[in-house]
């Protein structure tokens, strides 16, 4: 697990700059090697699957506490067996550190 699992979500001011591409990448790392950059980079994804959907909407139960509890909440689209989590900071229009954190916290969940 990363250390980024340990750290807390700062808050952000609306007009700061969001992570340029290398800063993305030295993220990326420290994650789960499925979360994908997307929309330019401006926001990070990652699609779980699990066997049925009592598994799933207990994945999204967590990931919404995690959200909670960080005030730093994603866009989660999710059905039967599959749940797709996207993180990004639209106080910068991108992506920051808190997005990492969460990215993280939510792996932290799956053990990965």
């Amino acid at each position: 697990m990363s250390d980024l699992a340990t750290r807390k979500c700062k808050p952000c001011e609306r007009g700061a700059s969001p992570m340029n591409a290398e800063q993305v990448r030295q993220y990326l790392i420290m994650i789960d090697g499925t979360w994908k950059v997307e929309n330019e980079g401006k926001q990070i994804s990652r699609t779980f699957k699990f066997d049925n959907y009592y598994q799933t909407t207990a994945f999204v139960n967590a990931v919404a506490w995690i959200a909670h509890s960080e005030d730093h909440h994603p866009d989660i689209n999710f059905g039967y067996n599959k749940a797709t989590v996207i993180y990004s900071t639209h106080a910068v229009g991108g992506l920051s550190e808190n997005d990492f954190i969460c990215a993280a916290k939510v792996d932290a969940l799956l053990g990965s």
